[in-house]
């Protein structure tokens, strides 16, 4: 018998939604909620004007700001049949000229208002999207058509930009049937459904973002979306919305616990609380948990190119039985049931293949290196090899991340790029990281290497929590550490520089 063809794309999980619960929250925003048929009409009408604007099955670019017409907006795209090209109002122009290149963007739509220089000369129309309301614009041309034809699974869903070795930044591709056993796995394992209210803090060049929209969208909850300040209180933010759930970097567990607004007690409201994007450390998960009780706590897992996330560890609520890993960190957990990893036995390398797994890089020249297969047809194979080319539906795709086993979980060890050489020997920055948190005391620790007297390398520390003297962070290291393996400089500051996804910035950090 043959297998069912799905057919559940980014837009559909929000229309049946919208069918199914019509007058349910669907965005709070701005002090404003709109139901999802008011959303659902909105984004009608901006589909209609991109249509007659550029056509159908365009790639867009988003000019993403926190604002109804940005969320309508992505839905709009979707509906027109078109990929989402996401750009942040905060890069540089010449970053986001270089993705409406990169992407060969075909129109912008922007919020009104917003600078809109980066689209100067380069060809591109760019339509502002409006008005900010649920209603459509009466001034607009009331005769346009409808859309024509939903998108496919196999059509581009979005594309997303990560930072490129050679400093040309990487294009990602992810289409709808990428997603779908993604959407499916995470709406029945958070238990979404109507009536809950679920946060949107990352920003939309950011991957997570699209777990904040479509699950709470395809589950029919509330996606809540926080002001740049309330992202700062975070526990104010939850408790005057209610949140049922929390998802965002672990970065702001740290920020919220040094400026003493994380108090015990603080969030009873809600029920998850999830965390991605970096390493998430025991000392954190304790904090944040003492502040929501009543909260399930999960890490989560996953590079750009895997569709989110490919993995979740679910802390017991007896903190007496949380694992205790070697670096400190809670442990990635396993791998969801519906892909397939392994491990590269010779560096410990992360890979993974599977329906999330995306078809490779917008330019075929990045997938160098990149993909690999197994030497023999049986998928528990050892030996493998590298894939020349476009990757085949079974090739694993190589994480670039470092994981152990350790009982039964895997534990993020750190990236494989981050192993240097001093003095001629290898050393895992990661490493010096977690003996710098457990055997220092430290919050978050950044350790990169620079150029020293005689041009050797040397080893720098980033750190903050309460400041300890060199000399005393020297003494505690050599319990653990070889002397190469101590860093020569330390540089202590109140908070770690954040890049614009929320995450600690390492190249700021090394830097300094």
């Amino acid at each position: 018998m043959a297998e069912a063809v799905d057919t559940t794309t980014l837009l559909s999980w929000f229309t049946d939604s919208a069918a199914r619960g019509p007058d349910e929250p669907a965005l709070v925003i701005g002090g404003r909620s709109l139901t999802y048929a008011a959303l659902d009409r909105l984004s009608r009408h901006l589909a209609r004007r991109l249509s007659q604007c550029v056509g159908r099955r365009r790639r867009v670019g988003l000019l993403a700001n926190r604002s109804v017409v940005t969320y309508a907006g992505y839905l709009a795209v979707l509906r027109s049949g078109g990929a989402v090209v996401p750009l942040n109002p905060a890069y540089p122009a010449a970053r986001n000229r270089e993705v409406l290149r990169l992407a060969g963007v075909d129109a912008v739509l922007v919020c009104a208002g917003q600078d809109t220089a980066f689209a100067d000369g380069t060809g591109v129309p760019v339509l502002v999207g409006g008005p900010d309301q649920p209603d459509p614009d009466p001034c607009d041309t009331p005769d346009v058509p409808e859309p024509a034809g939903p998108p496919s699974p196999d059509d581009l869903a979005y594309i997303l930009f990560t930072s490129g070795s050679s400093g040309v930044p990487k294009g990602v591709p992810i289409r709808h049937r990428n997603l779908h056993a993604f959407l499916r796995h995470n709406i029945a394992r958070y238990e979404v459904g109507p009536g809950c209210r679920m946060s949107q803090t990352f920003g939309l060049t950011f991957d997570p973002s699209v777990f904040d929209m479509f699950v709470a969208w395809g589950g029919g909850a509330a996606l809540v979306v926080p002001t740049e300040e309330e992202l700062l209180d975070p526990v104010g933010f939850v408790t005057e919305n209610d949140l049922t759930h929390w998802y965002s970097v672990p970065s702001i567990i740290t920020l919220t616990r040094t400026a003493g607004i994380l108090p015990p007690g603080s969030m009873p409201s809600l029920r998850w609380s999830l965390f991605a994007g970096e390493q998430l450390t025991l000392d954190q998960a304790a904090a944040w948990s003492a502040a929501a009780p009543r909260s399930t706590l999960e890490n989560l897992y996953g590079p750009t190119e895997l569709s989110v996330t490919v993995t979740a560890c679910r802390l017991p609520p007896d903190e007496q039985r949380w694992p205790r890993t070697s670096n400190g960190t809670v442990p990635i957990g396993t791998v969801y049931p519906h892909l397939d990893h392994r491990t590269d036995p010779c560096t410990g390398e992360l890979l993974v293949r599977g329906p999330q797994r995306f078809s490779g890089y917008l330019d075929p020249a990045d997938n160098t290196g990149r993909f690999t297969r197994d030497a023999t047809d049986g998928s528990a194979a050892i030996d493998a090899i590298d894939v020349a080319g476009g990757p085949g539906p079974k090739d694993w795709y190589r994480t670039g991340d470092r994981v152990a086993v350790e009982d039964g979980l895997l534990v993020h060890l750190g990236r494989l790029d981050h192993q240097v050489k001093i003095r001629g020997q290898r050393v895992e920055l990661g490493e010096i990281e977690a003996a710098l948190r457990s055997y220092a005391g430290l919050a978050q620790v950044v350790v990169s290497t620079g150029v020293g007297r005689g041009g050797a390398a040397q080893l720098s520390a980033v750190y903050s929590g309460a400041e300890v003297p060199p000399a005393e962070l020297r003494r505690r290291l050599r319990a653990r550490l070889p002397a190469h393996m101590i860093p020569k400089r330390f540089v202590h500051l109140d908070q770690l520089p954040l890049n614009a996804n929320g995450k600690v910035d390492r190249d700021a950090c090394g830097r300094l």
